[in-house]
C-alpha cells in the first residue's frame, strides 16, 4: 500500500509537471490556457529604445506578407508553415475593405475570407501577426483594396476626412475592428502591431486623415503598437505623433536608413516592406529580381539590427478581377498572377530565394528550423475541348433587367447590386444610329471598349486609340459598346478619377450619342450559373464574338494543382465550376492561370471561357507555369 501510494504520488506530480509544461508552451506561443482559454499578457511590443522587446525581451521582427485573400483557404495552413519552416516569425497581412464589404451594409467574413481563421491558424503554427487593415492597402488591388461604390459620389476625395469617405471607414472598422481585439497579444493573441494605413506620405492629401485613422482604431479597442509605412519620400509626410515609422524598399541604401533615424532617432529600425520581387502588367515581360541581389539586400539589413518584412514572402494569385492597374506615366493593367517572383512561388513551390533565406534566418533562431514541408503534386491533365457556344447577345437575357438612360452612365453609378452599381467585368451600352461617320471616345472609355454595328465588329476604343469609322447607312442601326473595367489604378493621387464604363459622351460626327440601352455583366458566380439555362449551341459551328465557350476538363481520385494555358485564344476570362480564375491576354506576359486541386471536382469539372476576339476551341492543363519571358527589376 505505501509503494502504491508513493506511485500515485509521483504519477500526480509528473501530471502536473506535464500540464505545467503544456501550459507554458501554450502561454508563450498560443497565448491560451490549457483548455483554450486566452490568457492576457501585461507587455506588448515596445520600441523604447533602438531594439523592439516583446514580453520585455529583444524581438527582432523577421517578416513576411502572405494575404488569405490571395491564397485558397484549402492551403493557408500549408503556406504558413512553409513560412515558419524558413524562419520567418511573424506574418504580414492586408486586409481588403473592398473584398469584405462589397456593398454599403453587407459585409463577408466567411470561408476564404475569415480572417479570424487565418489569424488563429497563424497562432497555431507559431507566427506572430502584424495586421494592416488599411483602409487603402494598395497591395496592387483595385482602387488599392477600397470599395468602389464610394466612387457614387461624385464629390469624393478617398483618403481624407471627407464626410462620406470617414462615414464609410468607420461603419467598416465598426465592423471589422472588433473581430480582431480579441486576438491581439495582451488579450493573449497574436497580433503584436498594427499598421495605419498605407504610404499615405505619398498621397498627404488631408493633414487631420492620419490621426482620425489612429484615433478609429484605438477607440474601438486596439491598444498594441502601432506603425506606419512609408518609402524614402513619404517617411516625413507619412508619421503621426505616437506612432513607429517603418519603411519601404528594395535596394539599400545608406541615405534611406539616415533618414528614417534623423527622423525618428532612438527608435528601433525596420522595413516593413522588403521587396522581394515585382508585379506585372499585361504587355509588359516578367520581372525579376535576382535572388543574390535579394538575400545580400536582406543580410545587410540583418546586419544592421534591424528588422524586416518580406512583401512578398509568398504572392499567390488575384483570382477574379481583383488587380489593380498602373496609370503613370501611361494606363497599364496588371495580370492575374500575383507571383512576385517571390521566395514561395504562386502555387507554393520552394524557390531558391527559399532556401537561401532559410540558410541566412536559420542563424538568427537559437534552436533548428522546422522540416520544410512536402510539396504538392502538380498535374498535366487532359485538354478540355469546348464543345457548345453561346454568344454574348443570347446571354444578355441571363444578366440583370438593362437600364435605360438618356446619357452614359458609369459602371459605379448604374442602378445595380441594390444600389451600389457596378464594381468589376464589363458593361454594354447600346443605342441607334442612323448614319455612318466618325466616331470618337474623347478618352471616355474606361478603360477598354469593342465597338459593334448591328453586333459586327468594327473596331476598338482604348487609352491610345480615341477614334474610329461607322460604315455608312441611313437606316436604323444598333451601335454597341462593351466596356471592360481592366483594373482600377491601385496607387498615386488618381484615386478619385477611378470611375469606369463610359464617364463621358461618345460622339458621332461631333454630335454626342443619346438614349442608351445598359447591361450590367459583372460576371459573378450567380450569372455564370445562370447561363446553364442559356440556348448553347454545339461546336463546331462557326461561333460568333464575344461568347462563352463551354466544355468538360476530367480529373480523378484527390484533383491535383495545375496551369490552364490558352493557346490560339485571344483575350478573356476563365470560369472552373463557376469560380473565376481570372484574365487572360495572348499578349502576356503571363500565359498560364494557376488552377488550385481545392477548385476542382473528382470527376467532371465545367469549363467556361468568356472569349472576346478569337478561339482555338480547347484549353490544355499542364504542370508547370509559365509567367513570361522575364526581365530584371531595374
Amino acid at each position: 500500500m505505501v509503494v502504491l501510494r508513493i506511485r500515485k504520488a509521483h504519477k500526480r506530480r509528473y501530471a502536473l509537471l506535464c500540464l505545467s509544461i503544456v501550459g507554458f508552451i501554450m502561454y508563450r506561443y498560443l497565448g491560451t490556457a490549457p483548455g483554450g482559454r486566452r490568457m492576457s499578457r501585461r507587455v506588448g511590443l515596445s520600441a523604447n529604445s533602438s531594439q523592439f522587446t516583446l514580453e520585455g525581451e529583444t524581438f527582432r521582427i523577421l517578416g513576411g506578407s502572405i494575404h488569405y485573400f490571395r491564397v485558397p483557404r484549402a492551403y493557408w495552413r500549408d503556406r504558413l508553415m512553409k513560412m515558419k519552416a524558413c524562419g520567418i516569425n511573424t506574418l504580414t497581412t492586408y486586409v481588403p475593405w473592398s473584398l469584405h464589404q462589397p456593398e454599403r451594409g453587407v459585409f463577408h467574413f466567411q470561408t476564404e475570407l475569415d480572417l479570424e481563421a487565418y489569424i488563429n491558424l497563424a497562432a497555431e503554427v507559431g507566427l506572430w501577426v502584424i495586421l494592416r487593415p488599411g483602409p487603402y492597402i494598395c497591395s496592387e488591388l483595385d482602387l488599392g483594396g477600397l470599395p468602389s461604390w464610394l466612387l457614387r459620389d461624385g464629390s469624393m476625395r478617398l483618403r481624407t476626412t471627407h464626410p462620406g469617405f470617414a462615414e464609410a471607414v468607420n461603419t467598416f472598422f465598426d465592423k471589422l475592428i472588433p473581430k480582431v481585439v480579441p486576438l491581439q497579444f495582451k488579450k493573449g493573441g497574436p497580433i503584436i502591431a498594427v499598421q495605419l494605413e498605407n504610404e499615405y506620405g505619398s498621397f498627404a492629401m488631408d493633414n487631420t486623415y492620419m490621426p482620425f485613422i489612429k484615433e478609429a482604431l484605438q477607440s474601438r479597442g486596439i491598444n498594441e503598437l502601432l506603425l506606419t509605412s512609408d518609402n524614402h519620400e513619404g517617411l516625413k509626410e507619412g508619421g503621426v505623433t505616437g506612432v513607429i515609422r517603418t519603411v519601404n524598399l528594395q535596394k539599400l541604401n545608406q541615405g534611406d536608413i539616415k533618414y528614417l533615424n534623423a527622423i525618428q532617432p532612438n527608435s528601433p529600425m525596420m522595413v516593413m516592406e522588403y521587396w522581394t520581387g515585382w508585379f506585372d502588367a499585361w504587355g509588359d515581360l516578367h520581372h525579376v529580381l535576382a535572388q543574390e541581389d535579394m538575400v545580400s539586400a536582406v543580410r545587410e539589413i540583418l546586419r544592421r539590427g534591424m528588422s524586416i518584412n518580406l512583401y512578398m514572402f509568398h504572392g499567390g494569385t488575384n483570382f477574379g478581377f481583383m488587380s489593380g492597374a498602373l496609370t503613370n506615366p501611361i494606363y497599364k493593367a496588371l495580370i492575374t498572377s500575383y507571383d512576385y517572383d517571390a521566395p514561395l512561388s504562386e502555387s507554393g513551390e520552394y524557390t531558391p530565394k527559399y532556401h537561401l533565406l532559410r540558410d541566412l534566418f536559420s542563424q538568427y533562431h537559437s534552436e533548428k528550423l522546422p522540416d520544410m514541408p512536402a510539396l504538392r503534386w502538380k498535374e498535366t491533365y487532359e485538354p478540355a475541348i469546348m464543345y457548345q457556344h453561346l454568344s454574348l447577345w443570347d446571354a444578355l437575357s441571363f444578366a440583370e433587367e438593362p437600364f435605360k438612360s438618356p446619357t452614359p452612365v458609369n459602371m459605379e453609378n448604374l442602378p445595380v447590386n441594390s444600389g451600389n452599381g457596378q464594381s468589376y467585368g464589363y458593361t454594354l451600352y447600346e443605342t441607334i444610329i442612323t448614319s455612318g461617320g466618325s466616331l470618337k471616345s474623347g478618352d471616355n472609355v474606361r478603360d477598354r471598349a469593342l465597338v459593334f454595328v448591328d453586333r459586327h465588329y468594327i473596331g476598338i476604343f482604348k487609352h491610345q486609340n480615341l477614334e474610329l469609322a461607322v460604315p455608312d447607312g441611313k437606316e436604323k442601326r444598333t451601335l454597341s459598346l462593351l466596356v471592360e473595367n481592366c483594373g482600377r489604378v491601385h496607387y498615386g493621387k488618381a484615386l478619385d478619377k477611378q470611375r469606369k464604363g463610359l464617364v463621358g459622351d461618345i460622339l458621332l460626327n461631333n454630335t454626342p450619342l443619346r438614349d442608351f440601352t445598359i447591361y450590367s455583366l459583372d460576371m459573378k458566380t450567380s450569372f455564370i450559373d445562370s447561363l446553364n439555362q442559356a440556348p448553347w449551341m454545339s461546336l463546331p459551328h462557326v461561333p460568333s464574338f464575344p461568347g462563352f465557350f463551354l466544355g468538360r476538363m476530367f480529373t480523378y481520385g484527390y484533383p491535383s494543382d495545375t496551369f490552364v494555358k490558352l493557346p490560339g485564344w485571344g483575350k478573356g476570362v476563365v470560369f472552373i465550376n463557376g469560380l473565376n480564375l481570372g484574365r487572360h491576354w495572348y499578349i502576356g506576359p503571363q500565359q498560364t492561370l494557376y488552377l488550385p486541386g481545392p477548385f476542382l471536382n473528382s470527376g467532371v469539372n465545367q469549363v467556361i471561357v468568356f472569349e472576346e476576339q478569337e478561339a482555338d476551341y480547347k484549353i490544355t492543363f499542364e504542370e508547370t507555369p509559365d509567367l513570361g519571358m522575364a526581365v530584371d527589376i531595374q
